[in-house]
């Protein structure tokens, strides 16, 4: 991981007068990345594809607006929140965020510290990914059992015949007609609506 994407929208104060503060580009371009900063949402879109991670430097209050233009841009790349006095003091008051993020950097992180950070927030991004996807998959295989729970029904009332002889009947009617299951069930319980109605 190379390229970042840091979104900043506030100005950066240092410390004290004459100190430049530590900023995740400066941070990160001093171990060998190549950072682009940005604080235009027409940017965001653009640069969050091409970006291997992306570093909100900002308050958690502002984050939610952020990730929705993130994800406009289809970004599909670790998240990672650059905690620091200018970022956690302003958050104090907001303290619990609709989003996942993937880790947390801090000015004080050294070289090696930046490295396994990111590379567990890839990690971690992966497996988010991998378990939204089961997820969809749980959540469609859910859907198709209430059509085919539904279609055994009415074939049970109709036919007067058990549900295992029921779920064998839309079985074979499925593999005769070339169908999925639930398609040939969806159809059923849909045409006995339509009867009833």
């Amino acid at each position: 991981m190379r390229s970042i994407l840091v979104i900043r929208v506030q100005p950066i104060a240092a410390d004290s007068p004459g100190e430049i503060p530590l900023t995740p580009e400066r941070v990160l371009g001093a171990n060998g990345y190549h950072v682009q900063v940005t604080d235009r949402e027409a940017e965001v879109a653009k640069l969050a594809r091409e970006a291997e991670a992306s570093i909100l430097h900002l308050s958690l209050a502002d984050v939610t607006y952020w990730v929705n233009c993130l994800g406009k841009g289809k970004s599909d790349a670790p998240l990672l929140w650059w905690c620091a006095p200018d970022t956690a003091s302003s958050s104090l008051e907001v303290c619990e965020v609709e989003t996942s993020f993937d880790g947390i950097l801090t000015p004080s992180m050294t070289g090696p510290e930046i490295h396994w950070t990111l590379h567990f927030a890839a990690r971690r991004y992966m497996e988010r990914k991998q378990w939204e996807q089961e997820r969809k998959q749980l959540q469609s295989r859910l859907e198709d059992r209430k059509w085919i729970d539904m279609a055994k029904a009415i074939l049970c009332d109709l036919k007067q015949i058990s549900e295992s002889e029921a779920y064998d009947l839309l079985r074979k009617k499925a593999m005769d007609e070339r169908k999925r299951m639930v398609d040939v069930a969806t159809a059923i319980v849909k045409a006995h609506q339509l009867l009833q109605s």
